[in-house]
């Protein structure tokens, strides 16, 4: 299953974008994994799940992280941007999967 990986400071400030984002998913009939982690485990992440990854997407809290976490997205040719702010923020889902598909296409 195809993944989409959102990075935040602790894992957990992403998990109300990441309920949304899943409801949405759904009602496209998207089969994909979504789900936030740590930052700091993006690394471990794309060591065990890169093949899966699609995209990983930064939260704008660590969005001073894009360009470090960009060397270790490129090396498995992962696209990786830092979430739309007002999107974030407002828990707009179809939003930010929007920009999470825009980044695949």
């Amino acid at each position: 299953m195809k993944r989409i990986v959102l990075c935040c400071s602790a894992g957990m400030s992403t998990s109300l974008v990441v309920t949304k984002m899943r409801k949405e998913a759904g009602e496209r009939g998207m089969t994909v994994e979504i789900y936030a982690i740590a930052e700091q485990g993006l690394r471990d992440e794309l060591e065990n799940f890169g093949a899966d990854i699609q995209v990983v997407l930064l939260g704008p809290q660590v969005r001073f992280k894009l360009a470090e976490n960009k060397k270790l997205t490129d090396a498995h040719q992962i696209p990786i941007a830092v979430i739309d702010p007002v999107a974030y923020g407002t828990l707009n889902g179809a939003k930010v999967l929007d920009q999470a598909m825009s980044l695949v296409s």
